[in-house]
């Protein structure tokens, strides 16, 4: 205690400007990693069905986001490659089935969803993800595929479990189709971060079996034992993965979700104290090894569970990946579509997910959280969006740092100016000078501060906008009549380092005439 006390004070006297401390009050942190899925798949959140016109889709994203915004989200994970297929135009997949009703129908020329998705999230200080589901290539055996779907065209690549398609892991040819996929994202679109979700190798259905004795026949890369040659695998695919996007853009984030449990501890005495479905063993995938080796940056295992679940209880799962997440980001998959279900007693306590961000809080090899999904919030989740917005992210955030990405902060922005006219306070500011790294600004954040009100970047209170465009101009439409502001701004570059602040600059509003 007597260490948070010095440490408080010592920030209070000789820190203000440091922009990457945390106040020390309850308010919530100013770095907070507050994502949501956006899933595509089924239009399960969006578009709300097939063929929309590209007005209709665009007004049901924007709506989407304006929802988010007042929420407090700052990321979007938006599901891009559901099957195989696109939501996106500059690439080799054909047209998802989600966005106009058949495979390979293109939208109205013109539009490509990515592209406007990127930029309306940007727009509003959200990191957009793309989120891959890497290896499924059909939902079911009776939608019809296109003519050039990657199924007809490499038959042998896959095989069928459970009356779907599937990648073979095991093939080289297919670890190298699905990276060059996705840096056909990475290349043509300025996104944030490639994302995977949890689906390897298939989920085990009884009576089913995968079929790829033959790959592993021809392909045995000096296994002997398939269950450890399939872990391979896969972890050859995200090494791949890892260092082609950094090859490309060294500031792209690259995160998998993976189901909550790695392996159990009476599989393995360095798993969690749980008894459920584990990664390692059903699935085929040595989550944990993802983040040990370096090949992510972050990991986001779904812990769609509560605190009173017996084989996998909440906090046993989430202190499990914070003791292994050896320098990387861990943010928490929570089940937000589980509210109000009949799933588990627990999951009608209105205050469940409430109380595990808090105890994701206090946990300081936590960063945050992801829920799931979008729409959840907003019907059987509204709840927990009232929390959100009202409490837990009532100020605004910025993602947190990645230091074995970019740890050079940009310089702060230039002439800064402020003017009070009949419209709001009008702020100005030139671009930073480059940085060491070459940077100059990818974004900024606005502070706002009352007359009175101490002039610190600490306190995430005191944000009034945070944007990812370059735009170097904001109205301040909300400035009271008659009252004193201070502003200052500070430059973001692509990884969210932050400069130190321009200004402060003050103006005072003239008294409105009755």
């Amino acid at each position: 205690m007597l260490k948070n006390f010095l440490y408080a004070l010592l920030s209070l006297i000789i820190l203000p400007y440091i922009s990457n401390a945390q106040p020390t009050s309850k308010i919530a942190p100013k770095r907070e990693f507050r994502g949501v899925w956006i899933a595509t798949l089924s239009n399960i959140d969006w578009p709300s069905r097939p063929g929309l016109s590209v007005d209709q889709q665009k007004q049901e994203f924007i709506g989407i986001l304006e929802k988010h915004k007042v929420q407090g989200i700052n990321a979007i994970m938006l599901q891009v490659r559901p099957a195989a297929d696109a939501f996106y135009g500059k690439g080799r997949e054909p047209w998802s089935q989600w966005l106009m009703g058949k495979q390979g129908l293109a939208p109205a020329a013109g539009y490509d969803p990515l592209d406007f998705a990127v930029k309306e999230a940007h727009f509003r200080g959200m990191e957009l993800h793309a989120w891959f589901n890497p290896y499924r290539a059909s939902v079911n055996s009776v939608t019809t595929l296109s003519a050039d779907h990657i199924t007809r065209k490499h038959p042998e690549w896959f095989f069928i479990y459970g009356g779907k398609k599937q990648f073979d892991p095991g093939i080289p040819e297919v670890r190298e189709y699905i990276t060059q996929v996705i840096l056909d994202v990475v290349k043509n679109y300025d996104v944030d971060g490639i994302h995977f979700d949890d689906y390897f190798y298939p989920y085990p259905i009884e009576g089913q079996r995968i079929n790829d004795g033959d790959t592993f026949y021809k392909n045995p890369n000096n296994f002997s034992n398939i269950k450890d040659w399939r872990r391979n695998n896969v972890d050859l695919l995200i090494k791949m993965v890892d260092d082609s996007v950094h090859h490309y853009k060294k500031y792209v984030k690259f995160g998998i979700s993976p189901f909550g449990i790695w392996r159990n501890k009476y599989e393995d005495a360095e798993g969690s104290a749980s008894s459920g479905l584990s990664n390692y063993a059903e699935l085929y995938a040595d989550s944990r090894k993802w983040i040990k080796e370096g090949w992510v940056d972050y990991i986001n295992p779904q812990i769609y569970f509560t605190f009173t679940r017996k084989v996998a209880p909440f906090g046993v799962l989430l202190d499990w990946w914070s003791n292994n997440a050896y320098g990387r980001h861990v943010y928490i998959g929570q089940g937000a579509y589980l509210v109000n279900s009949r799933a588990e007693m627990a999951w009608r306590n209105l205050s469940e997910i409430p109380n595990q961000i808090r105890k994701i809080r206090e946990n300081t090899r936590i960063q945050g959280s992801v829920f799931f999904s979008s729409k959840s919030l907003s019907t059987v989740a509204r709840a927990v969006g009232d929390s959100l917005k009202t409490d837990l992210y009532k100020y605004p955030a910025l993602p947190p740092q990645m230091p074995w990405l970019d740890e050079t902060p940009p310089n702060q922005p230039q002439s800064l100016t402020a003017d009070a006219l009949k419209d709001g306070v009008h702020l100005k500011w030139l671009m930073p000078l480059k940085a060491k790294d070459g940077e100059t600004a990818s974004g900024f954040v606005i502070y706002r501060f009352a007359e009175g009100e101490e002039i610190s970047v600490l306190n995430p209170k005191n944000i009034l906008r945070i944007s990812f465009e370059d735009y170097l101009t904001f109205i301040d439409t909300a400035a009271e009549s008659g009252k004193r502001y201070s502003y200052l701004v500070t430059a973001l570059d692509r990884l969210k380092n932050e400069s130190d602040p321009s200004g402060p600059v003050g103006v005072e509003i003239p008294l409105t005439k009755e």
